[in-house]
């Protein structure tokens, strides 16, 4: 399996400060002029990740998309919204016969296209990290998943790489809650639970 969704390595030097001063949403100092709406710069990918079992053996699965549509907003060094939707009939794995089962009776995108994530708690980023500085926050927002709603809370780690932003992160989901039935289905047996994992871009429009 591909290894989990996480922030990209950085140099030694990253957020070190020897790069010199920039403007804009890259200033390393930190001096706010990270607000505005921050859109998805269209290398974000999500996915799940769940723990099974075929023919005795352990295995884990691996589903990923990038349709991903949304934004966030920055105002005095908060994120006071933010809202993505992604495509889950596009969500596809290393396994036709998995993503058969998955685009079916599992989370029947075909009733349920479209999942959703709306921040409902404002983010305080403290001081807007220097350029190339990776910081850790807590988000909490609605998590919209084969049609049913919840509160979710996980924790985030957040990046500024020169004019984007990148966030990385994984919310545990367990499938009862969402009324998604056990994924489980011939040789195959798997966890009551998952991982939703993430990893967003952004650009400054």
């Amino acid at each position: 399996a591909p290894a989990p969704l996480a922030l990209p390595s950085t140099s030694p030097t990253a957020g070190s400060g020897t790069a010199g001063p920039t403007t804009g949403a890259g200033d390393p100092a930190g001096s706010g002029t990270a607000d505005g709406t921050w859109k998805d710069g269209g290398d974000s990918v999500v996915g799940y990740r769940i723990d099974e079992t075929i023919f005795g053996q352990s295995n884990v699965a691996v589903g990923r998309t990038q349709s991903i549509t949304g934004s966030l907003t920055i105002a005095n060094s908060e994120v006071t919204t933010a809202t993505f939707t992604v495509d889950m009939t596009t969500v596809r794995s290393d396994e036709a016969r998995r993503d058969d089962q998955f685009d079916g009776r599992i989370m029947d995108v075909a009733t349920y296209p479209t999942s959703t994530f709306d921040l409902t708690q404002p983010i305080d980023l403290g001081t807007i990290p220097a350029d190339g500085s990776t910081r850790t926050y807590h988000a909490t927002g609605k998590l919209t998943l084969h049609g049913v709603t919840k509160t979710v809370t996980f924790t985030v780690q957040a990046r500024r790489s020169g004019q984007t932003f990148e966030v990385a992160g994984q919310i545990p989901v367990t499938f009862a809650d969402y009324q998604i039935g056990n994924p489980s289905f011939g040789p195959v047996s798997t966890q009551d639970h998952g991982i939703l994992e993430f990893r967003l871009d952004f650009t400054k429009e």
